[in-house]
This record gives C-alpha cells, sequence and structure tokens, in this order.
C-alpha cells in the first residue's frame, strides 16, 4: 500500500513538472508577440529605417561606376529598406501573422534582370538592414551599414579611379604602327593591346589604355601622325588585372 501511495506521488510529481516546462515554453513564445504595437516604436523603427536607406541610396549614387545609372533602382533600395522593416514589426507582434507571413513571402518571385553584381550586394543590404531594424537591433543596423559603406566606397570607388579606355586606330604599316605604340607608351600610363587584325594596306589596333589624370587628348595626336587614318577612344567598363 506504501508502494502504490508512493508510486502515485511521483507520477503527480513527474506530470506537474512536466506541465510546468509546457507552460514556461508557452508563456515564454507567447510572450514575444503582442497584439497592439506602440505608435512609438513605430515611428522610430521606420525613421531609423529610412535613414539607413537614404544612406544606402546616397552610397550607390556616389559610387556608381556603369554605363547607365537608374533613378528607379535606387529608389527602390530605400522602399525596400522600409517595406521589410514593416514587415518584420508586424511579424514580431502576432505569432499568426508570422506564421501567415512566411507562408506568403515564400511564393513571392522576383522576375527583375540583375546585370552588375553590385547591385545585388546593394539589394541584399537594404533587405537585411530593414530586417535588422524591424526586430529592434538599432546599434547593428546602423554600425553594419556604416561599415558595410566604408567597405564598399574604398572598394569600388578606389577601382574607379583610373578609368579603362579602348583605343582604336587604323594605320597603314609597319611603320607607322611602330611610330604609334610609341606615342601610346608616351602618353598614357599603361596598356594592353586586345586585339590586332591585319589586312592588305591596313592594320587595325584595339589597346586597352589607362590615361593619365583622364586626360584623353593625346588621340589628337595620335590622329596627326603620319601613316594613321583614324583613332577612336571609346568609354570601357570591363574588368582589368594588373
Amino acid at each position: 500500500m506504501a508502494a502504490t501511495t508512493t508510486t502515485t506521488v511521483t507520477a503527480a510529481a513527474d506530470n506537474g513538472g512536466t506541465n510546468t516546462i509546457s507552460d514556461f515554453l508557452k508563456s515564454s513564445i507567447t510572450d514575444n508577440f503582442v497584439n497592439d504595437i506602440d505608435l512609438s516604436k513605430i515611428i522610430i523603427t521606420m525613421a531609423i529605417s529610412f535613414l539607413i536607406g537614404f544612406f544606402i541610396y546616397l552610397l550607390y549614387k556616389r559610387i556608381f561606376s556603369g554605363v547607365l545609372y537608374s533613378k528607379s533602382f535606387n529608389v527602390s533600395l530605400i522602399g525596400m529598406t522600409l517595406v521589410t522593416s514593416m514587415v518584420i514589426i508586424a511579424i514580431n507582434s502576432n505569432l499568426v501573422l508570422s506564421l501567415g507571413m512566411v507562408g506568403a513571402l515564400s511564393i513571392v518571385r522576383f522576375r527583375t534582370p540583375i546585370k552588375d553584381p553590385t547591385d545585388l550586394i546593394f539589394l541584399f543590404w537594404a533587405a537585411a538592414a530593414g530586417i535588422v531594424t524591424g526586430a529592434g537591433f538599432f546599434s547593428l543596423a546602423i554600425a553594419g551599414s556604416v561599415i558595410i559603406g566604408l567597405i564598399m566606397f574604398i572598394f569600388i570607388k578606389k577601382s574607379s579611379f583610373e578609368t579603362p579606355y579602348l583605343l582604336v586606330v587604323n594605320c597603314d604599316g609597319d611603320d607607322s604602327e611602330k611610330t604609334l605604340m610609341e606615342q601610346v607608351h608616351g602618353k598614357v600610363k599603361r596598356y594592353n593591346v586586345k586585339q590586332k587584325t591585319v589586312t592588305p594596306g591596313n592594320i587595325e589596333l584595339t589597346l586597352e589604355v589607362r590615361v593619365k589624370e583622364k586626360e584623353s587628348g593625346f588621340v589628337n595626336a595620335i590622329s596627326n601622325l603620319r601613316g594613321v587614318k583614324s583613332a577612336v577612344l571609346i568609354s570601357y567598363s570591363g574588368d582589368y588585372v594588373s
């Protein structure tokens, strides 16, 4: 009889401990979600998201080195930061809404082509900044954006200090080609022969050149050389390995 009583008490104690742990887990989950959102929190979060998005906007405009600058794409970086923050605020406020939002966002597909890998970095940066800000980690969002911005500015802007050009020259023979190469060697910082096409009475050279302080006046001197038929300088956005 005593053994039966002890077993019952032990089982009840175990059952009570299990209920306590279960209740603790439930309360821990539900305490992180609220039905109402403080208006001041919304304003502060969206304001910080806007400032970070505007910082990304200014940096992208400052270091853009492509051919055609797209203002609409740049403005969309601000919008992405704000929209992402708003979604994260909603997810943090309601458990049911968070589950439904995850399912709804999983079916969204974006088909805008990204031509420059740098644009993809800015897109992920804007989305990540919005997520972190919406979650309430303001210090992380600000400090991380400043660090990323400095790194992007140093590496991208430094690589764009020397603008590459393609120089296409047509000359009539070996002597004029030799004179041409001597002129190019003295006028540019460095050059690389990309293509040479030889036809009867004509030699076409395509050179990738790095000019001195964006000075392109040397093309006039090259075009006046004896035996040079034409000289064309084209802006080139390709990569160069030194």
